[in-house]
């Protein structure tokens, strides 16, 4: 029985050392896996396109949209109220980062359609045909060129507003290239656009009667920096700065009877960024002025 049990036991210290051979080779092959996890997840893992503060990643985002009388429609990148009596959109909003403008351009997108999304149906291609007025953007394809399906949604007539060409290829064209600018140095800017639709130049449209609006809006908001700005620029070329159209945020909710903080500040916050704005945060390219009454007025 000793010899036995002697035998035994050499028999356990050898199934012990095997077993603890095992358990370190496991525990190295467990080590050297998760240092070529760690580098490839360093390494590969960084996002392809910007961040989808708009899309249904992030539906919290959409919590902050402005007031609005129209229906709401969501795309993947922005978000619309349409109003059906001037078949165009009230307002579009979206989020604009570095990222979107560092990222390659895609092909842009040729063909205008009506918007699936609007359940009364959108204005229509044709509506614009003889009219005089260009299809406007309000939501620029160039500030969704980061992505196919984003180009591709900034072209659905809910986002179109006529524009005279002058006015369209002119200072809404300044306008669009220096708030690009200002996305790259604050790293992220929130984007409101639209027309105002109070007095109204006139209606086109063969299917729909569309709004010619008497002027187009834009509000800009750098929530990090905690500073804003709108713009009304009237319908018509000009040979006027970008500056002499700057003006505070309430003016813009007094024409359009729009709310565009709504909910996203306190009381206090939301009067000292709506009722100031401070020109020297803003700076505006020389260059393309220039460019605008020199050139793109006359495009």
């Amino acid at each position: 029985m000793a010899q036995f049990r002697q035998n035994h036991a050499k028999q356990g210290k050898g199934l012990q050392t095997t077993f603890r051979l095992v358990m370190l080779l496991i525990l190295i092959t467990a080590m050297l896996m998760g240092g070529i996890w760690y580098v490839n997840e360093k390494f590969t893992s960084q996002p392809t396109k910007p961040v989808d503060v708009f899309g249904p990643n992030d539906e919290t985002a959409r919590t902050y949209l402005p007031s609005q009388q129209g229906e709401l429609v969501h795309h993947t990148y922005y978000s619309i109220s349409y109003m059906e009596d001037h078949e165009q959109s009230e307002w579009t909003a979206y989020m604009m980062d570095r990222n979107m403008l560092n990222a390659p351009n895609v092909p842009r997108h040729k063909e205008f359609s009506e918007d699936p999304l609007v359940t009364t149906h959108s204005a229509r291609h044709n509506d614009y045909s003889g009219s005089g007025y260009t299809r406007g953007h309000m939501v620029p394809a160039g500030d969704m060129a980061f992505d196919e399906i984003a180009m591709r949604e900034t072209f659905y007539m809910s986002n179109m507003s006529p524009q005279l060409r002058q006015f369209n290829n002119g200072v809404w064209k300044e306008l669009e290239e220096n708030i690009r600018d200002w996305t790259y140095k604050a790293e992220t800017l929130y984007v409101i656009t639209g027309p105002i639709l109070s007095n109204p130049i006139k209606t086109i449209g063969k299917s729909n009667q569309v709004t010619v609006p008497s002027a187009f809006y834009k509000v800009l908001l750098d929530y990090k920096n905690k500073k804003a700005i709108g713009f009304i620029i009237p319908h018509e070329m000009t040979d006027k700065p970008l500056q002499n159209f700057m003006v505070a945020i309430n003016d813009i909710e007094k024409a359009t009877s729009i709310d565009f903080f709504e909910s996203m500040f306190n009381d206090m916050e939301e009067e000292k960024l709506e009722s100031t704005f401070d020109p020297s945060l803003w700076n505006v390219s020389e260059k393309r002025y220039q460019l605008r009454i020199s050139k793109w007025n006359y495009e």
